[in-house]
């Protein structure tokens, strides 16, 4: 296949937001080998590997990590980001048949896309000084993966944190966890996403010490901040406070919205050091950057608005979109069209889920197509791909069947509470 093919960076916008990015075509096995690669490189004399999701909240927890170990600085000139034109909007932001807790941040489609050539370049050139606190990006659906590699790759004794990843079911990381327990001398696992019971306790049963959070009130970057014994600077909690104002959709300081493009746009251990070194009130030169790509992220934004339609459901109002974009934007646009809950299918074949104080059951919807989540905030990926024919019409039908797939879940969900209900109602009665 001809290079030019997969490669949409230079599509007039109407037809990119309709199409994956790059990194959907690249075969897993290529994938896979530079990841391989890329771990072992990273872990090579590291006294500390940290699996964690590469959006902003993940990498805060790893710049906390950091500081709290005293690891090095290797703060980007920059111009190292002027060119990062990574097209990874569009991977595979959810789980693949395996779903994870928490499948919803734009972040986990860059974090397994990276273009062959940019990985290799990435090997080729490492960093000044090596890190002896490694980082190991994972998305939602391949934390057990990064946990595979840290107990192959990882020194003997290597203390291993595992941050903001959520795992639905523990047979999913049951044999990888346990490969790594048997190569580090410790485990702790900080997150903040909606744990069930049985996992959080099968986890410690294996003898990580699991600390969750409250997920309407902390972000994994405060769980790590209060966790570590460690004296940090005020500037470390401000990145926490700010962190966790957009990883919450709370939308109070308008840095977060920076911290979270940024953490999007340019590469994961730039993004630590950056803001190891100026926390939340990032550079000027971040400023420039951000301000040009969102040139491009506001089209698509527009676009994916623009081809959004509303739903009744069960006395609920929801708002259905597709397109390749910044899920949360869009969302708050449906929501002042009147939506209490939204849907944004994105070309690669998953979805971002979004409530809002009138419907926070996204995490139930999601649980019913492949995914999970948060109850305001969730992602999913419907198991209805089959062949890459399957895919050609999701992108012509502009997601029609993967809609109706959800919305079917939308109706199942809100009947389920409706009888839920009704239930406790004629229980109340009864023991009146």
């Amino acid at each position: 296949m001809y290079d030019e093919l997969i490669d949409s960076g230079e599509l007039p916008i109407a037809r990119k937001s309709v199409v994956p990015g790059t990194g959907f075509f690249l075969p897993d096995s290529l994938e896979e080998d530079l990841e391989d690669e890329q771990t072992a490189a990273a872990l090579e004399g590291a006294d500390v590997a940290v699996v964690a999701d590469p959006d902003a909240d993940g990498l805060a927890c790893v710049a906390l990590i950091r500081e709290a170990y005293d690891d090095v600085r290797n703060v980007p000139e920059p111009d190292d980001e002027d060119d990062k034109e990574t097209d990874a909007d569009e991977s595979d932001e959810t789980a693949d048949g395996e779903p994870a807790a928490d499948a919803v941040d734009d972040a986990d489609e860059a974090a397994v896309a990276l273009a062959a050539a940019e990985a290799e370049a990435a090997l080729e050139e490492p960093e000044p000084t090596p890190h002896s606190v490694a980082l190991i990006p994972a998305s939602p659906h391949d934390v057990e993966d990064a946990l595979a590699r840290v107990a192959e790759y990882g020194d003997e004794g290597i203390d291993l944190f595992v941050c903001d990843l959520a795992p639905d079911r523990y047979e999913y990381v049951e044999e990888e966890l346990d490969a790594a327990l048997e190569t580090a001398s410790a485990v702790a696992w900080y997150d903040h996403h909606q744990w069930g019971e049985d996992v959080a306790q099968s986890v410690r049963d294996a003898g990580v010490d699991l600390v969750v959070g409250d997920s309407d009130e902390e972000c994994s970057a405060d769980v790590v901040y209060r966790s570590l014994e460690y004296d940090f600077a005020p500037m470390y909690e401000e990145l926490a406070a700010v962190t966790r104002d957009h990883d919450l959709w709370l939308r109070e300081d308008p840095r977060s919205d920076d911290l979270a493009d940024y953490a999007y746009w340019s590469d994961p251990a730039a993004y630590v050091e950056v803001v190891r070194e100026y926390g939340a009130d990032l550079p000027d030169w971040v400023g420039e950057f951000l301000e040009e790509r969102r040139v491009e992220k506001q089209a698509l934004i527009d676009q994916a608005v623009g081809r959004s339609e509303l739903r009744e459901i069960g006395g609920y109002t929801v708002g259905i979109t597709y397109g390749r974009c910044s899920q949360n934007e869009v969302a708050e646009a449906m929501r002042e069209q009147g939506a209490d809950a939204s849907v944004i299918v994105k070309p690669a074949g998953s979805a971002s889920i979004r409530g809002t104080d009138e419907f926070q059951r996204c995490h139930e919807v999601a649980g019913k197509v492949n995914g999970g989540g948060h109850p305001k905030a969730a992602g999913c990926k419907p198991d209805i791909y089959d062949d890459m024919l399957d895919y050609a019409n999701h992108w012509v039908t502009r997601g029609a069947v993967t809609k109706q797939v959800i919305l079917n879940a939308f109706e199942e969900v809100v009947e389920d509470a409706a009888d839920a209900d009704d239930g406790a109602a004629d229980t109340a009665v009864d023991d009146a």
